[in-house]
């Protein structure tokens, strides 16, 4: 019998949708003839005894999540999300890039630093992408910091909030659409496939609008269902990033398919899994019996 960890925190409990999930992937763990154990960060000391680990907490290089990922890393545990991946999916510009470097299809994008921040500069990026256009400050996450802006005066305003935070802002093209295509992949294989449509209100899938936050609705679509070229694409992204387990973002418009994310840590508790039953047997799998 093998000991599987999963890492938490009190955010992670915060709603009955998540309680639920995280109690079905113990379940399933004990019904697959191992324990599982819930750490929160004042049990992170335990991790070296667990035989692998699946993080279930929001993860950042900055939080509690990155260091238990490292620290299972270093005892040669298993561990969802590794290190690398939680690095790259971190920051937008190093996912992008790595994105790039595989010829993977994603909206025009640039970085725009600190230095460049001109409206010279922001009159010619129109020029070059069109209007609207994206900015993302590279640390966003849960749709944070994304913000769509229509001319140059907008442009401005909104990336020296962003410049604050950080010395580069990801600049992207707008793709139209009423939905994104969620992909999830775990080691280069599907996981599942669902999708996201986008409140009327807002053209992301997670926003406040007049001091109320609204979210998408969440559709799991079996994978026959998708249109292949989503699915090849979106294990194409995951790929790029590493082999441990991602949801991949993507819209689909007029023909063409992009990738807009790849994201560690993907939800699995909103109703993604609906048409795939075996998600946590199969993670289970890769953290206890590759």
């Amino acid at each position: 019998m093998s000991r599987l960890g999963i890492f938490v925190d009190r955010k992670t409990l915060s709603s009955a949708e998540q309680l639920h999930a995280l109690i079905r992937c113990r379940d399933v763990a004990e019904e697959m003839g191992h324990s599982a154990d819930f750490l929160f960060p004042v049990d992170i000391r335990k991790i070296p005894m667990m035989d692998a680990l699946f993080i279930r907490a929001r993860t950042d290089p900055l939080n509690v999540t990155y260091v238990a990922s490292r620290m299972a890393e270093s005892h040669g545990i298993p561990v969802i999300d590794d290190p690398a991946s939680i690095r790259i999916c971190s920051d937008k510009i190093n996912m992008y890039s790595h994105l790039m470097q595989n010829d993977v299809p994603i909206p025009r994008t640039l970085f725009l630093s600190r230095h460049d921040l001109s409206l010279s500069r922001v009159r010619e990026i129109f020029d070059e992408i069109g209007s609207p256009i994206i900015l993302k400050e590279p640390s966003t996450s849960f749709s944070l910091r994304v913000e769509k802006v229509h001319d140059p005066g907008q442009f401005l305003q909104v990336a020296k909030r962003f410049i604050r935070m950080s010395d580069w802002i990801v600049v992207q093209q707008f793709v139209e659409s009423r939905y994104d295509w969620r992909v999830g992949v775990l080691n280069g294989e599907l996981l599942y496939v669902c999708k996201y449509t986008i409140p009327d209100t807002t053209f992301k899938i997670q926003d406040s609008v007049n001091g109320h936050l609204v979210y998408c609705k969440v559709e799991s679509i079996a994978a026959e269902q998708a249109p292949a070229r989503v699915l090849e694409t979106g294990i194409a992204a995951a790929n790029a990033i590493g082999t441990g387990l991602y949801g991949v973002d993507l819209k689909t418009n007029n023909g063409d398919c992009t990738v807009i994310e790849v994201n560690d840590n993907p939800s699995l508790e909103g109703g993604e899994d609906d048409l795939y039953p075996d998600v946590y047997r199969t993670i289970i799998s890769r953290l206890l019996e590759h």
